[in-house]
């Protein structure tokens, strides 16, 4: 048993390593950081809670914030509800499940600045894609990336770049579902969208838990989307941009590390508050 125990921990340390130098670490050094206000590498000051200070008041921050909660409703809406709505019908078909799979999951390997690339030629007002297609059918071209329309349009891309990875793991889910449970549902004549919503969903509350966890956490650290689509401009502002422009370009390292630190907070709580808010008695099988 000792002998057993000494490989299980030689096996863990390796990722026990990576975690701790790409994970923690950073975390640490930014909570150490955020006590302090910065001027590039070496300028640096102790200022205590000054920072965390700072944040009650920032307008800018709040309103990074509020777009970032927005993005978060339509990926958690949007982006969770259609891949659930994809995996129902590829689960109920008995031919091409894994074509689906793969043609489902293929954006998930696609880099998100090569998606956001693409999608800034398809909203140019001059010559890209939407536009041609409107103006095609005599309609009037649309400005995709004004203050109001902006957050609209990244989080478009935003939501289909994920929705097959969580489309693959609600088919993984379903598919460990017995099949008598089914065929009893058959038997009673529960059917289509009644067994979707009696049989289905109640099988997988818990699976569907951890994708919404996913998807919250996820939304917190979108970045590239609204950089290269937008720049952070028209409105477009979310926290991870925010702190990228806090501690990059204005070399501020302390107040840009006291919003990581804000946003893991942040994204730690709403996952809580949505796990809560789910919290049901779930059947096991």
């Amino acid at each position: 048993m000792k002998g057993d125990r000494k490989y299980i921990l030689i096996f863990l340390f390796p990722m026990a390593a990576f975690m701790s130098i790409f994970l923690y670490y950073p975390f640490f050094k930014s909570l150490y950081l955020s006590f302090f206000r910065t001027k590039g590498f070496f300028d640096k000051k102790f200022v205590g809670f000054d920072n965390y200070k700072r944040l009650m008041s920032d307008d800018l921050l709040g309103a990074a914030t509020l777009h970032t909660l927005e993005i978060m409703l339509y990926t958690v809406v949007f982006q969770v509800g259609i891949a659930l709505i994809l995996a129902v019908m590829v689960d109920n078909i008995s031919k091409f499940q894994r074509f689906y799979r793969t043609v489902f999951f293929f954006p998930v390997v696609i880099s998100g600045t090569a998606i956001s690339l693409l999608f800034v030629l398809f909203y140019n007002y001059n010559f890209g894609l939407l536009n041609n297609i409107l103006a095609t059918l005599g309609l009037e071209k649309v400005l995709w990336l004004s203050e109001s329309n902006a957050l609209k349009a990244i989080a478009v891309p935003t939501v289909w770049h994920y929705v097959g990875f969580y489309f693959v793991l609600f088919l993984t889910a379903m598919a460990k579902i017995p099949n008598d449970y089914y065929e009893a549902a058959k038997l009673e004549g529960i059917r289509g969208f009644k067994k979707m919503t009696k049989l289905t969903i109640p099988l997988i509350l818990s699976d569907i838990k951890v994708v919404i966890t996913l998807a919250i956490t996820g939304t917190m650290k979108v970045f590239e989307f609204v950089w290269v689509i937008a720049r952070g401009q028209n409105n477009t502002e979310v926290l991870g941009t925010y702190m990228y422009k806090k501690a990059l370009v204005d070399q501020n390292f302390g107040y840009g590390s006291t919003i990581a630190i804000y946003m893991v907070v942040l994204g730690v709580v709403l996952a809580l508050v949505a796990n809560r808010l789910l919290k049901s008695e779930e059947i096991t099988y």
